[in-house]
């Protein structure tokens, strides 16, 4: 995974990152995996705030750039919206499933309106700090075919706007497609990554977890720790396409921060430094009016609750 960041490690990276202004917030929670490494900082140092590759002559993109992204204590993350969403609805903050304050769910949890307190760094256009807002609760969590995670917040997107001056982002309600110029924005390093979809993975497994029809970036996009729930703008659209959460490291088979692709008849693939995100199309479809969740709607896809942590 392109996994939090975790103890003293953490530190003592993003100590040296901040001389050069490019690590967010720092004191991540312990949780499974590898801690993020000094070539990580390395890598965030000698690319911080990359720019979305320029359109070509008569292709209309949208600017990206970090309004509406967030830093979390160990991830980045997004305020997003629902294209129903209304400005007086509670805003909601996304992020992996795996970035969850009180550890990685386990293969079939589903978590479901749990209290938190969690605070996020709002973050201007051009990755400064704006002050931070606070969730009122985990409204829906997993790492079960997808690997999310959506926080309630107790400020309004009005709220936000008033205050910060910064609009959500809004998910896209259409699958992404192959070749389409994306760039994933992490708040947590401030700096941007570009590149395309190389495809879709059926099936895509590590470890104990495995995620349905993910999004598998062209080379260019090279994630490291601390970028996991990044979300994947489209750069036609500037609308949210999916969320950055992993990617294959040491060459290993379906480990840990290494995982595996596996097609429709059970092939099992392994592309070493190849990077992937989570597909969010399907998450409007699970909330109603007032951005709350129902996973009974028509459409909604995400796994439910049987057996949920609370």
């Amino acid at each position: 995974m392109n996994r939090p960041l975790v103890g003293t490690l953490a530190t003592a990276v993003l100590g040296a990152a901040a001389l050069v202004g490019t690590a967010g917030t720092a004191g991540a929670a312990p949780l499974p995996g590898k801690a993020a490494t000094a070539s990580d900082a390395a890598a965030a140092k000698g690319a911080a705030h990359i720019s979305a590759a320029p359109a070509k002559a008569g292709q209309h993109t949208k600017a990206v750039d970090f309004a509406g992204t967030v830093a979390l204590s160990n991830c980045s993350g997004s305020i997003v919206k629902m294209p129903t969403s209304k400005e007086t609805d509670k805003a909601l903050v996304m992020s992996n499933g795996h970035c969850l304050e009180s550890g990685m769910p386990g293969a079939g949890e589903v978590l479901v309106d749990q209290p938190s307190s969690r605070s996020f760094t709002v973050l201007d256009a051009k990755a400064g700090d704006l002050g931070t807002i606070k969730a009122t609760k985990v409204a829906y969590a997993t790492m079960t075919d997808t690997d999310v995670s959506l926080y309630e917040t107790g400020s309004t997107y009005a709220d936000i706007q008033q205050k910060y001056g910064i609009k959500p982002l809004e998910l896209a309600t259409e699958h992404p497609a192959k070749g389409a110029a994306i760039t994933v924005v992490s708040g947590y390093w401030k700096k941007t990554y570009s590149c395309k979809v190389d495809g879709f993975v059926h099936e895509l497994k590590e470890g104990d977890w495995t995620w349905k029809d993910s999004v598998r970036y062209t080379p260019e996009c090279q994630t490291i720790g601390g970028t996991s729930g990044s979300p994947v703008l489209d750069d036609a659209t500037g609308k949210v396409a999916a969320i950055n959460n992993t990617g294959n490291e040491d060459g290993e088979k379906c480990t840990v921060n290494n995982p595996c692709e596996v097609d429709e008849s059970g092939n099992v693939t392994v592309h070493k430094g190849t990077n992937y995100a989570e597909e969010t199309y399907g998450i409007p479809k699970c909330f109603a009016a007032g951005n709350k969740l129902d996973l009974s709607q028509d459409g909604c896809t995400l796994p439910k609750p049987s057996g949920a942590r609370r």
